[in-house]
């Protein structure tokens, strides 16, 4: 049984951007007091975001079409004090998707704690509280806005696995359904589908309990009334979807994920794939885990006419194979949840071949 903290503060609603300056305020005392702000690299040339930066702020565009790395996050560490003298920052904030909420996480919890980020990959590794975070999610669908964990690549050890601890959650969101009005359609149903998966995988599996289970039902209404539909991006449906994901990320935190992440996190390591799209193509070959679930995503693809692209493992050769399997078994807490402790006889090499070759 395990004691279980969920974000502190939020603000919701649109125009809610309006309360980021003053929040940072609040956190200065001495007039070299400084922030850090991490903005999705799409919003560099975009002036609705109206940022007001002081003189001694720190602010990094990142590339969020490459996710988080342990030497990325080591990289920011390094460069966040040795411009500043050793000093820390008063805030970490970010504004952007899953990967920018979650090298703010990770970058907030290693400027506080000895070492590098590889260090902490794996369940409540983290010491010592974080630098104080705030997160601003310009999409929807992650959760990493409310979840415990942010997940980092290792490729030295070809591991994808989070920095898993109540000192990741964020201390303050600001959710502003307007800043997701700018998201590529197909993008936005990419990563609104991982609302959906963390959802079904946590019901599905056998750490779950009656908290974990209301954030699910809930998250996976909304969901279905979204994309259920016809216009899955209007005003109400974006909110919606700002609140669902927020109740996906809350109910990961809560429980566990299943089938689907192992195998994503596998296509991300060997592929590349970003996470979120990762998801969509494995969930298209998930009937024998989830087949209820597998056929309402496939509903949900055809309402909305969105494309998941197919024959990703068409020319890989035996040792890329190989690469996929160890890349997806090493994940044993999700696996385990899903399938139990013999999750490795089940998901035997040969098996999991057949289902990355389904691709």
């Amino acid at each position: 049984m395990n004691n279980t903290k969920n974000v502190l503060n939020y603000f919701i609603g649109k125009g809610s951007i309006s309360k980021l300056q003053s929040l940072i305020n609040e956190k200065r005392v001495n007039t070299s007091d400084y922030a850090v702000i991490f903005v999705d690299h799409f919003f560099r040339n975009q002036g609705d975001l109206n940022l007001k930066i002081d003189r001694q702020d720190m602010i990094f565009y990142y590339n969020s079409q490459k996710e988080p790395t342990t030497d990325i996050i080591n990289h920011y560490k390094s460069e966040i004090l040795s411009s500043k003298q050793d000093n820390k920052p008063v805030a970490v904030i970010a504004i952007g998707g899953g990967s920018t909420l979650d090298t703010v996480k990770a970058v907030s919890n290693l400027l506080n704690n000895p070492g590098v980020a590889e260090d902490y990959q794996g369940w409540d590794l983290v010491k010592n509280p974080g630098i104080y975070k705030i997160g601003v999610p310009t999409i929807s669908g992650t959760g990493a806005e409310a979840s415990r964990t942010c997940v980092m690549t290792n490729y030295k050890k070809n591991l994808k696995l989070g920095m898993n601890s109540e000192f990741t959650i964020y201390d303050q969101l600001i959710l502003d359904s307007d800043l997701s009005k700018t998201v590529p359609r197909d993008q936005y149903f990419y990563t609104a589908m991982d609302t959906y998966i963390h959802c079904i995988e946590s019901l599905n599996g056998s750490h779950r309990h009656a908290m974990a289970d209301s954030y699910s039902y809930e998250a996976l209404r909304l969901c279905h009334e979204i994309f259920s539909s016809k216009d899955m991006m209007s005003d109400e449906n974006r909110e919606k979807l700002m609140v669902a994901s927020y109740h996906g990320g809350a109910s990961l935190a809560n429980s566990f994920v299943g089938v689907v992440h192992p195998f994503s996190a596998g296509l991300s390591i060997v592929f590349g794939t970003p996470h979120c799209l990762a998801n969509c193509i494995i969930m298209s070959a998930m009937e024998e885990f989830y087949p209820v679930e597998t056929e309402q995503f496939k509903f949900y693809v055809e309402k909305q006419g969105i494309s998941i692209p197919s024959g990703l493992t068409q020319k890989l050769d035996d040792a890329g194979f190989q690469k996929l399997y160890e890349s997806t078994i090493i994940h044993e807490k999700p696996l385990t949840n899903a399938l139990g402790e013999n999750f490795k006889t089940i998901l035997s090499p040969e098996k999991v071949r057949s289902i990355f070759e389904r691709l």
